[in-house]
């Protein structure tokens, strides 16, 4: 991303700056508290990084070999896997462009590099804004299917979803590139905050509400069979469990990122937030793992996808 001072990375190399070597230190400055630096190894980053592209990549091409797949619901996540891609590829491709440059591999002028570092920088951007609108998407559309399922085909139609993905896909690309034009304008940055939290606050208000409607539900059940306590508090159990591991993933790797941006507008001189600054690429790797993620709580658990899946896998054998 387009950060001043040591968060541009491609700058950074291109003026020879030194990496940080040791995994975990304490930084010290002269004036300055003492602040825990978490520096990510290139090679893990990249790592992380092609492992997304990977399953991403599966993913997409299991929804568009199975035209049983070929539902709005499915479209959202397979959007979803295109953003994690756009997200994974953009900064491994920065990494990669940044150690060259380090090895002095590649030769290129500060205009040139600049340029790449501005595209680069919009393509992130629009990958995790595209990313956050379209985990909300499907959060909408669960929900849609759940409280309206016997009106769900006539209002989750597949041209409102082709229209809601071309907004989304569209509203990105605008959004992020006044973004990085503007990132040293602090209402461009609440904006981008104000973004993820009002999709925070979407996806906890619809699954929260999912969870309440569902426990009711088998609530009713048990009633039914007589056996209500034990059968209802498993099932709010296991359906609590899953919504905590849902969401607390989407804050523990989306949160730190955010964060760094609000302490830009709050604190960008004080020694405290500068302690936050400079763990900036360890947010990225966090958002990286969000990206593996994804496809294991959204794709893998539908069991036609998997079968899709394997027969992908086993035709590229």
């Amino acid at each position: 991303m387009s950060m001043p001072g040591p968060q541009r990375r491609l700058l950074g190399s291109f003026n020879c700056t030194p990496p940080a070597t040791p995994h975990l230190r304490l930084a010290a400055n002269q004036t300055g508290p003492r602040c825990l630096e978490v520096s990510v190894p290139d090679g893990l980053f990249l790592s992380l990084g092609l492992v997304s592209v990977v399953e991403n990549v599966l993913v997409v091409a299991a929804i568009a070999k199975n035209r049983n797949l070929h539902s709005p619901m499915y479209y959202f996540i397979c959007c979803l896997a295109v953003s994690d891609l756009l997200v994974s590829v953009s900064n491994v491709l920065e990494t990669a462009v940044m150690l060259l440059l380090e090895a002095g591999a590649l030769d290129a002028r500060a205009a040139v590099v600049q340029q790449l570092d501005d595209v680069i920088d919009v393509l992130v951007c629009s990958a995790m804004v595209s990313s956050l609108c379209f985990l909300g998407a499907i959060a909408v559309d669960r929900y849609v299917s759940i409280f309206y399922a016997l009106r769900y085909h006539s209002i989750v139609t597949l041209p409102r979803a082709c229209w809601a993905i071309s907004t989304i896909w569209v509203a990105s690309v605008l959004s992020s590139t006044l973004f990085i034009a503007y990132y040293n304008h602090t209402a461009v940055l609440l904006c981008l905050v104000g973004f993820f939290v009002a999709m925070l606050v979407l996806m906890a208000v619809l699954y929260v509400h999912m969870l309440a409607r569902a426990c009711q539900h088998a609530r009713g059940i048990t009633r039914l069979h007589r056996r209500q306590r034990p059968a209802h508090q498993g099932f709010g159990l296991k359906g609590a469990a899953t919504l905590t591991i849902l969401l607390g993933i989407f804050f523990l790797c989306w949160g730190p990122f955010f964060l760094h941006l609000s302490l830009m507008v709050l604190c960008p001189q004080h020694p405290a937030c500068g302690c936050v600054f400079k763990n900036f690429n360890l947010f990225l790797t966090l958002i990286i793992c969000n990206s593996i993620v994804d496809p294991l709580i959204y794709a893998f658990r539908s069991q036609e996808l998997r079968k899709t899946l394997q027969e992908v896998v086993l035709c590229s054998w």
